[in-house]
C-alpha cells in the first residue's frame, strides 16, 4: 500500500469515527511522535546559540506543514514536566527553505517555554506546531524600495524577510535600521556583518548602550529621505514601534508593524477603579490596572494564551460589559459584547469578561 493511499485512508470519516474523540493522531503518536495525519509536529535538528540568552532552533516539520511566508510566526508547543506549553515565535528563515525552518528564541526570565527551548532543548526534541500565521509579510510582487526598522528580538521576522529577498536575487533597495543594546547582545551579529556588504542592503546597526542614539524620525529621514513614500516594516518593543509610527503619521499608510513586547510600564493601583468580573467562572476582584490576562491569573484562573504580546489572538475573550484600553495601541473601547485580547487589554473601571 502506498504512503499516499495510507494517508487517504487514515483521513477518512470512518477512521475519524473509530478514533473519536481523541483522533487518529493520538494513536499514531504512541507508535512514533512524528507520525501524524492532521497535526503538525517537528523535530529539532540543530541549535545555534546567537548570544548568551538567544538560540536559533532548526526544525524539520512533518509533511503536514504547509510552509510559511517571511515575517509570519508559529505557535510552538513543547512538553515541560508532563504539560504541553504553547507560545508564539517568529520564523527566522527564508520562506524558500521547505525541508526545514528556524525559530530564534530569547530566554526571558519569566518565560517558561523560551527558557526551556534555549537551555534544555536538544537535537531530537519533538515539538508541536500550528501552521504559519500572521499578516506581517512582504508584498507580492516585491517593491523596488523597502525600509525596515527593528529592535532587539524584533529582528527575527525582519531577518526572515531579508533572507527571502537574498534567496530571490532581489535587485531593489532596502534601508535596514536595527537597534541593539550592545555588540555582544546583537542577534545574528556575524550575518549582519556580511549583509552590510550586500549590494541591495543599506544596513545601520545602533548600539544604544555604546553611545548610539535612540530612534527619531529625523534619524530615519537621514538614512532614507524617501522613507515616508515607500513600503516600511517595523518590529520590536512597543516604544520603538510607536516612534516609527510617528514618522509615518502624516503620510500614506505604508507602514506595517509588529510588537515584540508590550508596554513595560507597571500598573498603577492608584489609578485603577472598579471591579473585574470573570463571568464564566463566577469570580470577581478589584481592578488592579494590570491586563485582563494577568488579573485572571491572579484570581486563580488559567485562560488559554500564546504570545502574551497581542499577536496570536489565542487569549481572545468576550467583554460583556465595561471598557478596556489596548496597552499596545492605546485605543479604548466600550462596545458591548466585543472580543478583546486579554494579554494586551486593561479594564477601565467595572468590567465583565467571559472567562
Amino acid at each position: 500500500m502506498t504512503m499516499s493511499l495510507t494517508r487517504t485512508l487514515l483521513r477518512s470519516p470512518a477512521v475519524a469515527a473509530l478514533t473519536s474523540p481523541h483522533g487518529i493522531d493520538r494513536y499514531l503518536e504512541l507508535l512514533h511522535p512524528l507520525w501524524t495525519v492532521h497535526e503538525v509536529r517537528a523535530e529539532v535538528t540543530g541549535i545555534r546559540h546567537e548570544t548568551a540568552d538567544v538560540a536559533t532552533l532548526t526544525l524539520r516539520p512533518t509533511d503536514t506543514w504547509r510552509g510559511h511566508r517571511a515575517g509570519q510566526f508559529v505557535q510552538l508547543g513543547v512538553e515541560i514536566d508532563g504539560v504541553r506549553r504553547t507560545r508564539c515565535f517568529s520564523i527566522s528563515s527564508s520562506e524558500h527553505r521547505r525541508d526545514a525552518f528556524t525559530v530564534t528564541v530569547r530566554a526571558h526570565d519569566e518565560g517558561l517555554v523560551s527558557r526551556h527551548l534555549v537551555r534544555a532543548a536538544r537535537p531530537g526534541t519533538v515539538v508541536h506546531l500550528s501552521q504559519a500565521e500572521g499578516g506581517f509579510t512582504l508584498p507580492d510582487p516585491r517593491p523596488q524600495r523597502l525600509v525596515m526598522v527593528s529592535g532587539g528580538s524584533g529582528i527575527t521576522p525582519v531577518m526572515a524577510m531579508l533572507r527571502t529577498l537574498v534567496d530571490e536575487g532581489y535587485d531593489g533597495r532596502v534601508t535596514f535600521l536595527h537597534y541593539s543594546q550592545r555588540p555582544e547582545t546583537t542577534i545574528y551579529r556575524d550575518e549582519l556583518d556580511l549583509l552590510a556588504g550586500h549590494p541591495s542592503v543599506d544596513l545601520t546597526v545602533v548600539h544604544t548602550r555604546h553611545g548610539g542614539e535612540r530612534f527619531t524620525p529625523d534619524a530615519l529621514t537621514a538614512l532614507a529621505p524617501d522613507a515616508a513614500d515607500v513600503d516600511a516594516y517595523a518590529c520590536g518593543p512597543a516604544g520603538l514601534v510607536e516612534l516609527v509610527g510617528e514618522a509615518y503619521a502624516d503620510g500614506p499608510d505604508r507602514l506595517r508593524v509588529e510588537y515584540f513586547k508590550t508596554s513595560t510600564l507597571r500598573p498603577d493601583p492608584s489609578t485603577a477603579e472598579g471591579t473585574v468580573t470573570f463571568a464564566r467562572s463566577g469570580r470577581s476582584a478589584e481592578n488592579t490596572g494590570a491586563t485582563l490576562l494577568e488579573q485572571a491569573e491572579a484570581a486563580g484562573l488559567s485562560p488559554e494564551y500564546g504570545c502574551r504580546m497581542g499577536i496570536c489572538f489565542t487569549c481572545t475573550a468576550r467583554r460583556r460589559e465595561g471598557s478596556t484600553r489596548n496597552v499596545v495601541t492605546g485605543a479604548e473601547s466600550s462596545l458591548p459584547d466585543e472580543d478583546v485580547q486579554l494579554c494586551v487589554s486593561t479594564p477601565l473601571g467595572d468590567c465583565v469578561v467571559d472567562v
